[in-house]
């Protein structure tokens, strides 16, 4: 599997923390509509993402609830008919939660940078420091705890829990929400994998 260490937080200044997030980019920003569908499973997380270019991935992913800077171990596996594979993960596990969101991805040396705008929730920052083999979880935080200070991002604004909770804790009912087109395009270039 796969490791990176992360913390998810609400954006307070969404517009001056993108700009400070795009300057320590390497790259300009990509951007990105997804919609992520989870799964009921009995460990971790599983949910299938689809691009708004017909591609899709598979993401598994273990991670605990932290607000502060946690490890979180995952695989991701490129699906090409996003359709079929959400029709018979739904037949097979039933589906818990849809999160839809347009997302700015900053890649700044190890770390990838989200500017999450969510469907239902607002504004979000993610940063996803990917560990190297011979990386530390504890070395991935000290990274991921400078950027928090380069992009004002506060203890205060950290969230433990993933979209697809806060969007079930808004719900009185455990069911995703109805299907609406989404907006935006996939940029030119590979979208960056994440489990997020």
């Amino acid at each position: 599997m796969a490791r990176n260490v992360e913390i998810k937080a609400r954006a307070a200044h969404f517009e001056r923390q993108a700009r400070l997030a795009q300057a320590l980019a390497d790259a300009p920003p990509e951007s990105l509509s997804q919609e992520d569908v989870f799964f009921r499973c009995p460990s971790g997380r599983l949910k299938l993402r689809t691009f708004d270019n017909g591609r899709g991935e598979l993401i598994s992913y273990h991670r605990p609830d932290s607000t502060g800077p946690a490890e979180c171990r995952y695989t991701v596996v490129p699906v090409d008919r996003p359709d079929l594979m959400r029709a018979a993960l739904t037949e097979a596990l039933g589906v818990w939660q849809v999160v839809r969101k347009t997302r700015a991805v900053c890649l700044a040396g190890q770390t990838r940078i989200h500017l999450d705008q969510v469907q239902g929730l607002g504004p979000f920052i993610e940063l996803e420091v990917v560990l190297r083999p011979d990386q530390t979880p504890e070395q991935g935080a000290a990274i991921a705890r400078k950027l928090m200070e380069r992009l004002d991002i506060q203890d205060g604004d950290l969230v433990a829990s993933a979209y697809a909770d806060l969007l079930a804790e808004d719900t009185s009912e455990d069911a995703p929400p109805a299907a609406e087109p989404m907006t935006g395009r996939l940029g030119n270039r590979k979208a960056p994998t994440s489990e997020n």
